[in-house]
């Protein structure tokens, strides 16, 4: 359950102006929906590890977070410092995100919903903006292309503007999703272009899908 902060996703997903509704699928512990929400977004989090308790959810978080470190370690050609300047500074981002988000889901557990792709708990067009971070296509090894292809499509669904999601590479390795071309193709009625970030950690990892409505 990685917790981010807000400076990771903006780059993530190059975030200049947030719109009036946002929805973070997979937040896990991250921060963005706290610090969205302090700006004025309606934005909602979705995770199913929301439906822990309070004190399962605070251990939960604070033992999650070495858990990125392991994969750096294992894979450590595969990374690179450039954005976070040196590894104290990405582990200070991430304690700083999440405590700020366990103190926000605690003031206002309404933005926090306990669900998860491919079925979200939302009508159609809810958001103008959906964020999707380190779920799809970086677990490709884990879930096939059938359920990225569902759970593309419920984002879209619940989205009326733009579905935003990074990164495009499988987690630790940053080898190539070898279906992605395939599930990009499947989807009608959207256009989706792949673009550049201004972040990079997975070396390779600096591009996010763009998906927009037609």
């Amino acid at each position: 359950m990685t917790s981010r902060s807000y400076a990771e996703y903006e780059a993530m997903f190059d975030l200049t102006e947030l719109p009036a509704s946002v929805l973070d699928c997979s937040a896990g512990g991250s921060s963005f929906t706290a610090e969205a929400a302090a700006r004025g977004v309606d934005v909602v989090a979705v995770d199913p590890a929301y439906e822990l308790t309070m004190p399962e959810l605070v251990d939960t978080v604070r033992r999650s977070l070495p858990v990125g470190n392991d994969i750096v370690e294992e894979h450590e050609d595969k990374f690179v410092w450039h954005w976070y300047g040196a590894p104290e500074r990405r582990d200070e981002m991430r304690l700083e995100a999440a405590d700020r988000f366990l103190q926000d889901i605690g003031e206002a557990p309404d933005r926090y919903v306990a669900a998860g792709l491919p079925e979200l708990p939302f009508e159609d067009g809810r958001f103008e903006l959906a964020l999707c971070s380190h779920l799809l296509f970086t677990w490709a090894d884990t879930f096939d292309r059938d359920w990225h292809l569902a759970a593309l499509r419920e984002l879209i669904r619940v989205t009326s503007g733009e579905v935003r999601v990074f990164p495009l590479v499988l987690q630790g390795t940053g080898e190539p999703v070898p279906f992605l071309p395939e599930v990009l193709d499947e989807l009608a009625g959207v256009r989706w272009e792949i673009r550049k970030v201004p972040y990079e950690f997975q070396a390779g990892a600096d591009e996010m899908l763009v998906i927009t409505h037609s």
